[in-house]
C-alpha cells in the first residue's frame, strides 16, 4: 500500500493543534456542564472582563438582546467569537503610542 505524506508548515500543524485543543475542551465542559447561551451582564463581566464586555458593546462588536419575559441578556456565541478574535477597533495607531 502507498504511503502518503502531507507536508504541514508548522503554522498549519500549530492551527490543526489549536482547534483541536478548542473543540475537545469545548466537548468535555459541555458534556459535564450545560453552557447557557443566554448570559447576564454580571456573569459576562465574570466570565470576560468588565472592560471587555463595555467596550465590545461600545464599540458594536456584541449586542444585548432581550427575551420574552423583557429580561436584558448577551448571547454566548457572540461573545465567544468576539473574545477569540482580534476585534480591538479602539486601539492606537503606533504613531499615537
Amino acid at each position: 500500500m502507498p504511503t502518503r505524506t502531507n507536508n504541514l508548515s508548522s503554522k498549519e500543524l500549530a492551527t490543526l493543534l489549536k482547534n483541536a485543543v478548542q473543540e475537545g475542551a469545548g466537548n468535555a465542559i459541555k458534556k459535564e456542564q450545560p453552557i447557557l447561551e443566554k448570559l447576564t451582564k454580571a456573569t459576562a463581566y465574570r466570565l470576560y472582563g468588565r472592560s471587555n464586555i463595555d467596550r465590545w458593546l461600545r464599540e458594536g462588536l456584541i449586542s444585548t438582546h432581550t427575551d420574552d419575559s423583557s429580561k436584558t441578556f448577551l448571547d454566548r456565541s457572540e461573545l465567544e467569537t468576539v473574545s477569540g478574535s482580534s476585534n480591538r477597533i479602539t486601539y492606537l495607531p503606533v504613531t499615537d503610542r
